[in-house]
């Protein structure tokens, strides 16, 4: 332990002549503590939600997602197939093809996602358990060569769909190529899906779908057999991503986007993340508010100390280790405070995660949870022990300044 440090902790834990001194460094510690566990428990909160939505996005969202940047649809060769399928760390690939649509059901209207898929579907993508009931089933049924469907919780309810393969829902599309609209022409192809099953995310615009086989889309949309809107790929979590992506580009080109499961979703991650940060900013303003206490206790030091820093300036102490002395003064305080405020959010948040101590506002059976989530994070940690130091060393600085330009001899009344 270095000469400042000794020289601080007996500063910290030594009876001062003035109660005032010890009173305001122990609110100021207090206060640090308190704003230290605020930052780590909100940041935390933050942490749970997005943990929260991205599994809930995450299971209708593949590892990566190649889409063409031109045109709506694209036709995948052999050859690049066979290539994309001998990509290390490429599990599965699933054509697939979707369309916006207007769905009927018994004389109600809504407007979803029509999304085709192939038999490789289920092996990227685990929608079993998002199934709520029925049965995931896209194929022909052997009853009057039904074509079936699985349906979205939004879809479902929007158009108050009853029971499974009890009635169709029709499917109508804009005719592809048809610019004039003729009262003797439909302008609409209809095709008629049975819902097998009906599929939650517990997000709309995922919820607003539905999954038939990519041949009936096909058709539906005058489609070549082969045309497909994206490619949706599982990967290995033992492989790097990013290596996962520049093979797929090389083989298929610049002409195409091939997104990981972050890029997805940018604008809502970034989004997340923005949100995340201004509180931590605001938190942080109130703990520079907090830090000014500590300014006082450590300029009343400084002035109570005026004899002993005049003792050890003629003993050989330089300006800079006096300045030192009560910048590690600083830090030592704010070290307490941010040890304390860390204990004890780490308590909160451990407690919150096993009990739910705090309930989401409002929150029934039909929520998916029922109290604040939380996940905690070692670099929130690192982020909010640095910068409560730096805040603390800060506002040791002046008093530690005015500490440094005490002479060596003082002249006592």
């Amino acid at each position: 332990m270095n000469l400042p440090f000794r020289f601080a902790i007996r500063y910290v834990f030594s009876k001062k002549t003035t109660n005032a001194i010890n009173l305001i460094s122990m609110i100021s510690v207090f206060g640090i503590a308190l704003g230290s566990m605020a930052l780590i428990v909100i940041l935390s909160v933050f942490n749970g939600f997005e943990d929260l939505l991205r599994d809930l996005i995450g299971v209708f969202k593949p590892d990566i997602h190649l889409t063409a940047k031109e045109g709506k649809v694209f036709t995948l060769t052999k050859d690049q197939m066979s290539k994309l399928e001998k990509v290390e760390g490429v599990i599965s690939i699933s054509q697939v093809l979707e369309e916006i649509a207007l769905f009927e059901y018994e004389g109600i209207q809504n407007i979803g996602t029509i999304k085709g898929i192939d038999e490789n579907f289920l092996t990227v993508i685990a929608m079993d358990s998002t199934l709520q009931r029925g049965r995931f089933d896209i194929g022909g049924s052997s009853k009057g060569n039904q074509q079936l469907a699985v349906v979205g919780a939004t879809i479902e309810h929007t158009l108050q769909i009853r029971g499974m393969q009890a009635n169709p829902l029709t499917v109508f599309m804009p005719k592809r190529g048809e610019t004039k609209v003729s009262i003797t022409k439909k302008p609409f192809d209809q095709r008629e899906l049975y819902p097998s099953g009906v599929f939650s995310v517990r997000q709309v615009d995922y919820d607003n779908t539905v999954i038939t086989n990519l041949k009936f889309v096909q058709e539906l949309l005058a489609y070549k057999s082969g045309e497909i809107s994206a490619l949706e790929i599982k990967t290995d979590p033992a492989f790097n991503t990013a290596q996962i992506q520049s093979d797929i580009r090389t083989i298929m080109g610049e002409a195409y986007f091939v997104k990981n499961r972050f890029e997805q979703d940018e604008a809502f991650f970034k989004i997340t993340n923005m949100e995340k940060w201004v509180g931590f900013l605001i938190f942080a303003f109130t703990l520079v508010l907090v830090a000014f206490n500590m300014v006082g206790a450590l300029w009343m030091l400084v002035l109570e100390k005026r004899k002993d820093i005049a003792n050890l300036k003629a003993m050989g102490a330089t300006d800079a280790l006096v300045r030192n002395i009560f910048l590690a003064e600083g830090a030592l305080l704010s070290g307490i405070g941010v040890a304390v405020g860390t204990i004890a959010a780490v308590i909160i948040c451990v407690l919150q995660q096993q009990f739910g101590l705090v309930p989401l506002e409002g929150a029934g059976s039909t929520f998916l949870i029922q109290s604040y989530p939380v996940s905690m994070r070692i670099s929130d940690f690192i982020v909010v022990i640095l910068t409560v130091l730096i805040i603390g060393i800060g506002a040791a600085l002046l008093p530690a300044m005015r500490a440094a330009r005490i002479k060596s001899l003082v002249r006592e009344d």
